[in-house]
């Protein structure tokens, strides 16, 4: 069953992040956040009233210097969307478990074994390998994603470091909560000549708000609560370890939408980075909980 949820939560992910390009070709960035926010607390404010949790806060500056890290992750991911391949910007946002091992040693001190070290070296290799820089023509948008995977291992740590006893809804609000925060002040800062198409999504302010863009915003919105609430749920029903494997069925799920609606495909070296990256982070995270228990 937790296998399932979580499948289930990364199939939900896999399509709807790939309407993005509905959205980035007339939309902005900062408006789409800030409107998929507030439709998202619509949503989670019905389930409260239904009697399903609370948003109460036990530690409320904890979980909101939490929730800057994963939302600064997804504001990058998302923007990364109008102008990259969804599969080499989730596999650059699956690099996040190699930098949980970095930060575990270089800043809480735990001890990690060859195993987990192989791990890192190999995921890294294995993003390089999706990316494939050209020393010629070196983009630096290339490298935003594995940024993002770094942000989202930062919020991975601090959740259980800074918010352990916090609610999932109040994480969940904290989250949606800064990323429309984020997306507010975008709005008013962000005041550039932005070209047509995908390539303004970042840079425009504001874009039509017509009944399409709308439906748009309101299928991100209910496909990303689905897909979180999925994964939740799988995390509740086993073993941390073993059901964060499972979250990289999203690389194949992204990747078969993106071929299918998009025609977009990946190179053979970049599956084969994509394959390093999955087995990197299986590896962290069963020897991770098998160094917890011997400790």
């Amino acid at each position: 069953m937790a296998a399932a949820s979580v499948l289930g939560g990364m199939a939900a992910l896999g399509l709807t992040d790939n309407f993005v390009p509905f959205i980035s070709e007339r939309g902005s960035l900062w408006q789409f956040h800030f409107i998929r926010s507030l439709m998202g607390f619509v949503i989670l404010g019905a389930v409260v009233a239904l009697g399903y949790g609370s948003f109460r806060m036990n530690r409320p500056w904890a979980v909101l210097a939490r929730s800057f890290f994963p939302a600064s992750a997804m504001l990058i991911y998302f923007g990364c969307l109008s102008v990259l391949p969804i599969g080499v910007v989730v596999a650059g946002l699956f690099t996040a478990p190699l930098f949980v091992v970095l930060i575990s040693i270089l800043f809480q001190g735990k001890p990690v074994g060859v195993f987990r070290w192989a791990a890192v070296i190999a995921g890294f290799a294995g993003a390089v390998m999706v990316i494939q820089p050209d020393p010629a023509a070196l983009d630096p948008v290339a490298f935003l994603p594995i940024v993002a995977g770094l942000f989202y291992a930062v919020g991975a740590v601090a959740t259980r470091a800074w918010c352990e006893g916090e609610s999932t809804l109040s994480l969940t609000a904290g989250f949606f909560g800064l990323l429309g925060v984020f997306g507010l002040i975008g709005i008013f800062v962000v005041n550039a000549d932005a070209p047509a198409g995908h390539a303004g999504f970042v840079l425009r302010s504001w874009g039509p708000l017509d009944g399409a863009m709308l439906f748009w915003f309101a299928v991100q919105a209910v496909g990303s609560l689905i897909g979180i609430a999925l994964i939740f749920r799988g995390y509740q029903l086993g073993e941390a370890s073993h059901v964060a494997v499972f979250e990289y069925s999203l690389l194949v799920f992204a990747s078969f939408w993106a071929w299918v609606l998009w025609d977009q495909t990946v190179s053979p070296l970049g599956l084969w980075g994509m394959v390093l990256i999955a087995i990197a982070g299986t590896v962290i995270a069963l020897r991770s909980t098998a160094a917890e228990r011997a400790a």
